[in-house]
């Protein structure tokens, strides 16, 4: 733990850093649209800091929600509604606050506005009354996610951000068929009281042994982070109650399987699975594609994932 000798010691360094940042330019008539910690307080940018105590108002997801942060530094700034049941009328409370030349920013309850939370009409109407817009990087479950899963590869550092699934049964499966696709890790987020169906419908869509990186209440106290076989999640889930509490987010890794190359299915196989995958998904076109052909369910799903990525 630090002690009062090292505080006295980088007291003065924060200090310098913190007017550093203060004499950056603030143009004046401007929307800040600035990402806030995702549970650790610690985690807020001394630009972000600087922003929030020098806006003029901050237009708010929840009002008590930023409060709370705002109080834990210190920052009086007034808070003004903007979520998503009255997003139009904050933008044009906004924009008539910028008309008058003052600083507004926009946060979220956690981690970035206007990605996957409230905020992109906000942003959308202050670009057209041509305002300007100053994004302020920082927290991201997303992010984070995929930093601790080592799904990406710097030779090919691609991904998906899919955002929430579904909540009824058959249109999740739906869209896990159109997101597990993509030749790319996937990155998704879910609800505590969905997440065990939504594990096995994933484990269901992308085959037992693709792997998935399940992380848990990202950068708060009982965070956890761990990546498993699809196959294996429900059973990782039910060694432990606590597992299924807290705030989620899902890295559904690269399929690693083998394409079938074309050569290896007769034409007749090929003409049934071309047809089959006009009107359905690779799940379900291998199923029944295993039926009519007699192979094997894995090696046409390997097939029709390969043929749907080059369609």
């Amino acid at each position: 733990m630090t002690d009062s000798a090292d505080w006295e010691q980088t007291g003065p360094t924060w200090k310098r850093h913190a007017e550093q940042v203060a004499g950056q330019s603030w143009p004046a008539g401007a929307l800040y649209v600035v990402a806030t910690p995702i549970g650790n307080l610690g985690d807020l940018s001394l630009r972000a800091w600087e922003a929030l105590r020098r806006c003029d108002a901050i237009a708010a997801e929840d009002t008590r929600t930023s409060r709370a942060l705002l109080d834990a530094w210190g920052i009086t700034t007034p808070l003004l509604a903007a979520h998503r049941h009255n997003e139009r009328e904050a933008a044009e409370a906004v924009i008539r606050r910028l008309a008058q030349g003052e600083r507004i920013a926009l946060v979220s309850d956690a981690g970035a506005p206007a990605v996957s939370d409230p905020g992109a009409r906000v942003v959308r109407e202050v670009q057209a009354a041509g305002y300007r817009v100053v994004p302020l990087p920082g927290p991201s479950a997303v992010i984070a996610a995929l930093m601790a899963s080592g799904a990406t590869r710097d030779e090919n550092p691609g991904f998906a951000f899919a955002g929430f699934m579904p909540s009824k049964a058959q249109a999740r499966r739906k869209w896990l068929d159109q997101w597990l696709a993509w030749p790319v890790p996937v990155v998704m987020f879910e609800t505590p009281h969905r997440l065990r169906a939504a594990l096995q419908d994933l484990s269901a869509a992308a085959g037992p042994d693709r792997k998935v990186t399940v992380a848990r209440e990202l950068s708060k106290r009982f965070e956890e982070i761990h990546t498993l076989p699809a196959g294996d999640a429900l059973v990782w889930l039910d060694a432990d109650a606590h597992r299924e509490q807290g705030e989620f987010v899902l890295v559904v890794h690269a399929d690693e399987r083998e394409a079938v190359p074309d050569e290896d299915l007769s034409p007749e196989q090929r003409r049934i699975m071309e047809a089959l995958l006009e009107d359905l998904s690779v799940r379900d076109a291998a199923r029944i594609g295993a039926r009519a052909t007699g192979l094997a369910r894995d090696r046409l799903y390997a097939w029709a994932l390969s043929r749907s990525r080059e369609d």
